[in-house]
């Protein structure tokens, strides 16, 4: 824990939506939910006007519409203008200083101590109300919310308690005051699980869990999970802000429109990401004994599988081999909606031909819940990849809310809706007034998918 109020988290307010709600006029100041539309879909990011419904993260969006009035926006996602929107704000933070810890797409911490500011509590609310100032017109309306302390743990906390557009400050010495009396969940690393098991105990609150013995702690929840939640809650955090990882592994992804369910178009998205894998690996003069393959499903539950080699690899089309033979035990019905191939324990370079070795026993998988998971409060979560989007292609039938298209006639606009055989199109943009609305053929080959709109430009 530092003497003054110098680590600084940003946490963008329902970020998916607030961009979609930028994009799309029409929608503005009305509920909107972004996640998995079909009948087994679940909700990314519910807008603060859907969450007053009762919508929220990881809820089916069978039951956000149930919760929801007529009129509810609810939209497949759009990854490539959330990723241009956070690499305008994360330009913005990197004007604050030199140390900028990206943790996902829509957060990230910020060593203040790195640049040239006043520490004071006085000054580094002045420097946090127009760093959202200016965030807000950078990005056309996103807001975001700020928390700065002296930790990072007290700097998230302090993002959260204002929610949306806040603004927090937690004065050097007042770190107790504010932890104590907050729900025991307020802590990272502290799950439905472990909350149960607290609450058994009659611990809610962080000042509960103040009051336990570190053995008593431990004995609930595990030595290092205990360890850390005993510290956390007497403010005791000393974790820095980190900037550049160390590569443990390469990577790539690719998140999909509409869910797969086609194995050829699945074993061509393997070869793609293997062939950008081992390509990456190459360059670098690296390769690894560990491969994984990472899918997400209709359902948005992430699944892993991972085989760990003899000898380290770098080549595409053994990295490929072994990815097909990863997918091929996983159940794909329903649809796959993202694959993954990824490369880990790397070495300098690569360590023989493993096209005569016999390959190692798969490796146990790891299960992701679409849910929060408790996680180990003394360990930094990993940077969440910015999933890439599909290209974008010739005319299409199958059409998605939300997506962006244009037409030579009538201009850009977004798919409201499609279904027997016709797709309705609202024809607007982020510097226009609310558009009309238009039913078109879904073959219709004047009508093509489109880049997100620039919301910078009249």
């Amino acid at each position: 824990m530092r003497r003054e109020p110098s680590i600084l988290h940003l946490d963008l307010d329902a970020f998916f939506a607030a961009v979609e709600q930028r994009d799309k006029p029409s929608l503005r100041g009305r509920p909107v939910v972004v996640g998995g539309t079909g009948g087994r879909g679940v909700v990314a990011t519910a807008s603060y006007e859907a969450r007053a419904f009762g919508a929220r993260s990881a809820m089916p969006t069978a039951e956000a519409r149930r919760l929801c009035p007529p009129g509810t926006a609810f939209l497949g996602g759009r990854f490539a203008a959330y990723r241009r929107t956070s690499e305008v704000v994360m330009a913005l933070l990197r004007e604050l200083s030199p140390l900028v810890e990206p943790v996902s797409i829509d957060e990230a911490y910020v060593d203040l101590a790195a640049g040239d500011h006043d520490l004071s509590v006085a000054g580094v609310t002045a420097l946090a109300t127009d760093l959202k100032a200016r965030l807000a017109v950078a990005t056309g309306g996103v807001t975001g919310s700020v928390g700065i302390g002296t930790s990072k743990s007290l700097a998230k906390i302090g993002s959260e308690l204002r929610k949306p557009d806040g603004l927090t400050v937690v004065a050097p010495g007042q770190e107790l005051d504010v932890l104590h009396p907050l729900p025991v969940r307020s802590l990272g690393g502290v799950g439905p699980a472990t909350a149960e098991r607290l609450a058994q105990v009659s611990v809610k609150t962080i000042g509960d869990l103040h009051r336990l013995s570190l053995v008593d702690l431990t004995s609930l929840v595990g030595q290092a999970h205990g360890a850390g939640l005993y510290r956390l809650a007497r403010a005791d955090d000393d974790r820095p802000v980190i900037t550049d990882r160390e590569a443990k592994s390469v990577s790539a992804e690719e998140t999909f429109a509409r869910d797969l369910t086609d194995p050829a178009r699945l074993a061509a998205e393997i070869d793609a990401l293997a062939h950008r894998v081992g390509t990456r690996l190459q360059r670098s003069g690296t390769s690894g004994r560990t491969v994984t393959l990472k899918v997400r499903r209709y359902d948005f539950s992430t699944l892993t599988r991972s085989q760990t080699l003899p000898h380290a690899v770098d080549d595409p089309r053994q990295i490929a081999e072994i990815a097909h033979r990863l997918l091929a035990a996983v159940d794909r019905s329903g649809g796959l909606r993202l694959l993954g191939v990824g490369v880990s324990g790397l070495s300098p370079y690569a360590q023989g031909d493993l096209l005569a070795e016999a390959l190692a026993p798969a490796e146990d998988a790891a299960v992701e819940d679409a849910a929060v998971e408790d996680a180990a409060v003394d360990e930094d979560p990993e940077p969440v990849p910015v999933p890439a989007d599909p290209a974008p292609g010739p005319a299409v039938v199958a059409w998605y809310p939300g997506q962006d298209v244009v037409h030579p006639d009538l201009g850009a606009g977004w798919v409201w809706g499609s279904g027997l055989n016709r797709v309705t199109v609202r024809f607007e943009g982020p510097r226009t007034a609310p558009g009309p609305v238009r039913t078109l053929a879904a073959d219709d080959p004047a009508l093509q998918p489109a880049d997100p709109p620039d919301w910078t430009t009249p």
